[in-house]
């Protein structure tokens, strides 16, 4: 008698099309990777359990697809349930909302528990890395049976954290002296390997379920010295530089956020702010001659007139930094050693319109957020123009972008605990899409 052996493989052929129907265009990734699973009883049932799990998946993309095709005007319910005063800002509003309801719904994340602290299970929560140690803490809160996406049961989670910190690693295992990233790579690598001989969900999907995030710069780095990681796993960088490795369609970009003391900062959260004719500055910028564009914007910019167009190489002392972004209409946004900055969120918060300057960054949630119509991008050869360029936008344009930067601020704010549509749930619902885009299909073999 022949007994009957299950393998499953990774497709992501079929529902490439997904994200789509949110309004972000990607193309298909074939992860070819095939494996063979025995025909004992636990792995049996671990297969049904699969099963099930790709059963309520399916589920939620058809429901999400059937809003994206309805015809009904649901503005007003997405209003009043995102709590923005308008849609605009959203690639497809309706689709974004129904993913995000069944992501409340639906999602589940496990977090390994292999590990200890200071480089598993916590990150900084009070500098240009912030993001990357409330997420863990954030997520690693979470209690059991408590309302949220974390699981403590393994096989009902459709994701699985590697709660690793990439900034830590650097401060506690990287030699300054040396330039040599070996030793971050060789550390977080055996920490996957553990994972890989411990539990069997790594290998079951060569880590395409697997998700891990850094803030740090050098969390692209790091992981290309993991290759399944690396090619497989979704990975949330700050460092969303598509030159650098990063794949829009199976990796997240999420926001750097710099928390001085670990709380959002109180100038920049008490309504009202200053509306638009109380802001007599064009656009501002303060901060140390990082990268290559930087260098170009101080050349024409820097100290030329501080009246209207105040451009600092670092402020000086006695200036309040968040009393000149209030104090502007737009807020540039060049990108320093790497593309991303906390310039952003924090432009975002004052409601100053963002300028962005750079090149190769995938723009933070741009897989759901429309940031047109809330920033400005600028190439690097407009930089000589740039007063004159901004300053011949008319008044109305100018309010209509403030508008759409008073509807975002919501989906860039660090809640303690966690709120709706915030920057640690919007985390979690780009991981969401991109596990969406992934199928396991089970197939019987003889």
């Amino acid at each position: 008698m022949m007994h009957k052996k299950c393998s499953f493989f990774v497709l992501n052929l079929r529902v490439c099309i997904f994200l789509y129907t949110i309004g972000f265009p990607v193309e298909a990734i074939k992860l070819n990777s095939l494996r063979h699973l025995s025909s004992s009883n636990d792995e049996q049932n671990g297969d049904h359990r699969l099963q099930q799990i790709e059963k309520d998946l399916g589920t939620a993309r058809y429901m999400i697809k059937k809003a994206a095709m309805s015809t009904e005007n649901n503005s007003m319910l997405i209003v009043n349930e995102i709590g923005v005063p308008t849609t605009r800002i959203y690639r497809n509003p309706v689709s974004f909302f129904e993913s995000y309801r069944q992501m409340e719904k639906r999602f589940k994340v496990y977090v390994y528990e292999e590990g200890e602290p200071p480089l598993v299970h916590r990150g900084p929560c009070k500098n240009i890395y912030t993001i990357e140690g409330r997420f863990i803490e954030q997520l690693e809160m979470l209690q059991p049976h408590a309302p949220g996406s974390r699981t403590w049961d393994p096989h009902r989670a459709h994701a699985y954290f590697l709660p690793f910190s990439v900034a830590d690693l650097v401060k506690y295992a990287y030699d300054k002296s040396s330039h040599d990233f070996t030793p971050l790579i060789d550390t977080f690598g055996d920490y996957v390997q553990v994972v890989m001989r411990k539990h069997p969900y790594w290998n079951r999907t060569a880590g395409a379920d697997h998700f891990m995030l850094a803030a740090h710069d050098w969390g692209p780095y790091v992981s290309k010295g993991i290759p399944e990681l690396y090619s497989n796993s979704i990975r949330a960088l700050c460092n969303a530089n598509t030159s650098e490795g990063f794949v829009p369609s199976k990796d997240v970009s999420i926001p750097r956020i710099n928390l001085y003391d670990g709380s959002m900062p109180a100038q920049l959260t008490t309504s009202p702010l200053p509306s638009l004719k109380n802001r007599t500055f064009l656009a501002f910028f303060a901060g140390g001659r990082h990268g290559p564009i930087r260098p170009i914007l101080f050349e024409h910019w820097k100290d030329r007139d501080l009246e209207y167009f105040p451009v600092y190489e670092y402020l000086p002392e006695g200036l309040d930094y968040y009393s000149f972004l209030l104090r502007s209409r737009f807020c540039l946004c060049p990108s320093g050693f790497e593309v991303s900055s906390p310039r952003i969120a924090e432009a975002i918060w004052a409601e100053c319109v963002p300028v962005i300057i750079s090149e190769g960054y995938v723009l933070p949630f741009s897989d759901v957020l429309q940031w047109i119509e809330f920033s400005i991008s600028v190439s690097v050869t407009d930089i000589p123009n740039l007063r004159d360029k901004l300053a011949a936008l008319p008044e109305e344009e100018i309010e209509r972008l403030r508008e759409g930067v008073k509807a975002v601020k919501k989906h860039f704010v660090l809640n303690q605990p966690p709120e709706r549509f915030d920057v640690f749930n919007m985390i979690l619902h780009s991981v969401w899409l991109r596990r969406l885009n992934l199928q396991l299909r089970l197939t019987s073999m003889y």
